[in-house]
């Protein structure tokens, strides 16, 4: 298939972890999705994590893509409400968030992101995967930093 045959619509994909900076790049990204007429494709990426080969001992019935996609539904409408008034495609992947944004990002117009997700140091500016995905987007990105609300 060529690419211009796969590119059949504008998107905008946006990357969500659950963290409140993810959180507020999808309202960035909805945003931004209804002023150009654009698609929103939400994707959360989800790992087992590892230590040294040695995988932790899980439930029989566990399925942590399941676990990733709730999480991914109840982000999307805790942010964007039951019925968001743009077109959302949620997309589940098993991967390390970084190369999973970047191949989701292929032929979009535009990849969003939080300044840092939940794997970031307390303090950081950027975190790893944003930090990431600037040198190697595939398309325009936007950081959104998120501003916490100054204590009274």
């Amino acid at each position: 298939m060529s690419e211009a045959a796969e590119k059949t619509e504008d998107f905008i994909v946006v990357g969500v972890d659950g963290s409140e900076p993810s959180l507020t790049a999808l309202r960035w990204a909805a945003r931004q999705a209804r002023l150009t007429g654009s698609v929103l494709r939400v994707v959360t990426a989800w790992e087992v994590a590892t230590s040294a080969g040695w995988v932790p001992a899980f439930p029989v019935d566990y399925d942590p893509e399941a676990v990733a996609a709730k999480a991914l539904d109840q982000a999307i409408t805790e942010t964007l409400g039951d019925v968001p008034d743009i077109t959302v495609e949620r997309v589940v992947i098993e991967g390390h968030a970084a190369p999973v944004l970047l191949a989701a990002a292929k032929h979009a117009e535009l990849l969003v992101v939080g300044s840092h997700g939940h794997g970031a140091l307390a303090g950081m500016l950027l975190g790893s995967v944003s930090e990431h995905l600037t040198r190697h987007a595939p398309c325009a990105i936007v950081v959104v930093h998120c501003v916490k609300a100054p204590r009274h």
